[in-house]
């Protein structure tokens, strides 16, 4: 019988519900600065190095004038540090001030350096309605292990996900991606722990 995911996504939502992005940022500029800074790297990494960098480029029109060379000096340990200090630059550059960040998937998206996934984050940690379901390499792992969603790409995910789920509940994609970090790791998952061992297909073929 297929999954009412609706109903059965309900404890997940809960357990996880208003627990903050692991990145640790104090605005909406320094969020964005960081997902941009976190892509394929990890997020303690970039909690690591954040402050000194804002301290040197505290707002987006202190980045705005801020050459690659004094960037790059900040971020050299970060993976891919050349190509994100070119998204910062355009980014800055287009912004040019705080209070003109994007509010939505669309603008968001056309920004350098910015996929849905860094999107739905910044919607979602700026308290703005979800447009879409983050979908990050723990929800790649995860989702099609509960069974919510097939396959190994991020934008099928994410639209099988969208479909299974009323838009009030898109938020999953962050509570399924904690579930990844916390429970459901990639070797030894804790099923025994999981509030969604009742419905997960990985657990319910172990237990055969």
């Amino acid at each position: 019988m297929a999954t009412n995911w609706k109903k059965a996504i309900q404890p997940l939502l809960k357990k996880y519900k208003d627990k903050k992005h692991p990145l640790a940022y104090n605005n909406a500029y320094e969020l964005l600065v960081m997902v941009v800074l976190s892509a394929q790297d990890s997020d303690r990494h970039i909690n690591k190095l954040a402050p000194e960098f804002f301290t040197t480029f505290p707002d987006m029109k202190a980045l705005a004038k801020a050459d690659a060379e004094s960037i790059q000096r900040q971020i050299s340990s970060v993976r891919n540090f050349r190509n994100k200090t070119n998204w910062l630059m355009a980014i800055a550059a287009q912004i040019k001030d705080n209070k003109k960040i994007p509010t939505n998937l669309e603008a968001l998206t056309e920004l350098p350096g910015i996929g849905r996934k860094s999107a739905n984050v910044i919607l979602r940690e700026m308290g703005l309605p979800a447009e879409g379901v983050i979908v990050d390499l723990h929800v790649v792992r995860v989702a099609p292990r509960l069974g919510i969603a097939q396959g190994t790409d991020p934008k099928k995910i994410e639209k099988q996900i969208m479909d299974a789920l009323d838009a009030k509940d898109w938020d999953a994609g962050m509570a399924i991606s904690f579930l990844g970090r916390e429970t459901c790791r990639p070797t030894n998952p804790k099923c025994p722990d999981c509030v969604m061992n009742k419905v997960c297909e990985y657990y319910g073929s172990a237990k055969k």
